[in-house]
């Protein structure tokens, strides 16, 4: 029986790698049982748009070719219209962080088969106040560089794009004051960084232990850097990021599945990589299992 399959693409992610590659995702698709519908997006926003006019049964799957941002756009309208439908992931971006973590491969042609052999697992989302991430909520120094990057340089440069843009983004940081409340706990600082992640790594430069960190455990791993009160305690604190050892003075490190965050500034945020405005109360959930994933076997 032929599978109903609707195809989401944004032909400009990456290096618009989809332009000479989506012939044959939709060969390898049709081979394998599915009838494509292929959408491509036209603008930021869009793949949300119509995802939420679809209607249970319309598609039984929907697979993203595109970055972490466009998958954050259909997860987005998946949950807001609360479709009951299978995701597949073809990474065609310049990141990708969240594919990586679920072994997804890079090669688009092998990430097209996986999804007709693969197997499905639910995954955790997290919701940020009203709106939704997959793998990332942060803030502070690095996480503009996803956004502010422009895309014909992420396009040349690769990842390295994101290191050059919080590499300019230092001489700027300023501490933000905010207070975290989870489980009874109440932590409050000034603040040079911070993460809610449920991810293998966060921003291409933090990253977990492989064997420690599951993303349908109903979990997200908090990461918070506090401003250091002189210059010569940033040092051991870079050095645990790249050690992966989150027990150094001026880390906090702890699990939660829910969290309410406070502020009386003004602090901008990312969501997968995409810009976010703040509000002075904030609360972010784990949806536990709320995405049926179509993994490679």
């Amino acid at each position: 029986m032929t599978k109903r399959l609707l195809l989401i693409v944004n032909p400009c992610s990456g290096r618009a790698k989809m332009h000479t590659e989506l012939l044959k995702v939709i060969e390898i698709l049709s081979a394998g049982g599915f009838s494509v519908t292929v959408y491509p997006t036209k603008f930021k926003g869009d793949a949300t748009e119509y995802i939420t006019t679809l209607e249970d049964g319309d598609f039984e799957t929907v697979v993203v070719c595109g970055g972490d941002g466009t998958l954050n756009e259909v997860i987005t309208g998946i949950m807001n219209k609360g479709l009951n439908i299978k995701l597949g992931y073809i990474p065609s971006g310049t990141l990708n962080e969240w594919s990586s973590g679920l072994k997804i491969s890079r090669n688009i042609e092998t990430a097209a088969a996986d999804i007709i052999n693969g197997c499905e697992t639910n995954l955790d989302i997290g919701k940020f106040n009203d709106k939704y991430f997959s793998y990332t909520a942060s803030f502070g120094a690095f996480t503009s560089a996803s956004y502010s990057a422009p895309q014909d340089v992420k396009n040349v440069l690769g990842q390295a794009a994101y290191f050059f843009e919080g590499i300019k983004s230092l001489a700027n940081i300023k501490p933000i004051h905010l207070k975290f409340i989870h489980q009874d706990e109440v932590i409050e600082g000034d603040f040079l960084f911070g993460a809610i992640s449920n991810s293998l790594s966060v921003g291409g430069i933090v990253k977990y232990d492989n064997a420690k960190v599951r993303l349908n455990d109903g979990e997200f791993e908090v990461l918070l850097i506090r401003n250091p009160d002189n210059i010569l305690k940033l040092q051991p604190i870079i050095d645990g990021i790249l050690r992966r050892d989150f027990t150094r003075d001026g880390m906090e490190f702890f699990r939660t599945k829910d969290i309410l965050i406070e502020t009386d500034e003004n602090v901008s945020w990312t969501l997968d990589g995409e810009y976010a405005e703040g509000q002075p109360k904030m609360r972010v959930e784990n949806l536990h299992k709320a995405i049926t994933f179509i993994l490679p076997n």
